[in-house]
């Protein structure tokens, strides 16, 4: 599976931002409505992989610490982005700041 890369974004009275959460929750979304519908694009097991990397990413306690230390970054005016990937059949969640 590639990893999953959330690339969060501060908000501004000009340009409205999404937190980490609100993105896992709108790809989250995404990969349902593709597993409904059995698209032929990714394979459905790739798909059902990247949909258990959500929710556990979301149900997860690192997901409000990386919440959290991404707001910081953003607000310094860095660039931040989370990959979820899979090592070793678990979830690993990485926190990249720029």
């Amino acid at each position: 599976m590639e990893p999953i890369k959330l690339d969060p974004r501060y908000s501004t009275k000009e340009i409205p931002g999404k937190c980490i959460k609100c993105l896992a929750e709108q790809e989250l979304n995404n990969c349902l409505l593709e597993l409904l519908r059995g698209s032929e694009e990714e394979g459905e097991g790739e798909l059902a992989q990247r949909f258990e990397a959500l929710v556990s990413f979301l149900k997860s306690h690192e997901a409000k610490e990386l919440l959290d230390e991404s707001e910081r970054y953003l607000s310094q005016g860095k660039k931040v982005t989370v990959d979820i990937h899979f090592e070793a059949g678990k979830p690993v969640y990485e926190l990249k700041v720029n």
